[in-house]
């Protein structure tokens, strides 16, 4: 009997669907995901076991590196903007729209005096790292810039808090889980290198202190557990 002869070809196989896959998943974790600020100085924090997450909505958050250097920075383009204008009227400071526009998005934060901020605007974000000796005026008898830029975004704060709030109870409508208008209040952080001076950080949480905000948070890494 005669053998049947099969045609021979290599198979193949249709590419198309997975290459979709692939690039829809790629846009959907570029859209979903959170990109990390550009921080204006890099520190190492200490550890700890605690769990709560940064807030960020309503962020007011003072930094303190390795050099006992102070750095300053709050939530919202719209509030950084008028916290500087309110800095600028009272420390008679001239700024230009491009000096304004500049701040309102540095999210990572600054440290310099009000006398060297527009100078310090018109810098790259790499020149502004590698400035030495910049840092805001903290001293609890005179010179507290500090104070004056937690005060005024504290105030501003509270109104964008507010806001927040109502915009996004809106979103949400009925069916979903209630927001809670305390989460949308200012939250106020301190995040101090673990080789920082105490003698620094302890002038940083005066400056709170005397503002009567006691509700301080303090940044640290998570801090393996032992089984």
């Amino acid at each position: 009997m005669a053998k049947l002869k099969l045609p021979k070809g290599s198979p193949s196989i249709d590419m198309t669907p997975m290459v979709d896959l692939a690039f829809l998943l790629v846009t959907f974790f570029m859209l979903a995901a959170d990109f990390r600020t550009d921080e204006v100085v890099k520190i190492e924090i200490p550890s700890s076991i605690g769990k709560d997450d940064i807030p960020q909505k309503t962020l007011v958050m003072v930094t303190v590196d390795t050099k006992g250097r102070v750095f300053f920075t709050c939530s919202g383009e719209e509030v950084r903007k008028k916290v500087l204008m309110q800095m600028a009227a009272k420390y008679k400071v001239p700024f230009s729209e491009e000096n304004i526009t500049t701040f309102s998005r540095m999210e990572g934060g600054f440290g310099c005096s009000m006398s060297e901020l527009p100078k310090y605007l018109s810098l790259e974000a790499e020149e502004r790292k590698n400035l030495p000796n910049a840092t805001i005026p903290v001293d609890t008898t005179k010179n507290n810039e500090l104070a004056d830029w937690i005060n005024f975004a504290n105030r501003e704060m509270l109104d964008y808090g507010k806001a927040k709030f109502e915009e996004e109870n809106a979103k949400q409508g009925k069916g979903g889980i209630p927001l809670k208008p305390e989460d949308f209040k200012p939250k106020f952080v301190l995040k101090a290198d673990m080789e920082a001076e105490y003698v620094k950080v302890k002038t940083v949480i005066e400056v709170f202190r005397n503002l009567k905000l006691n509700n301080l948070n303090f940044v640290t890494s998570q801090e393996a557990q032992q089984l």
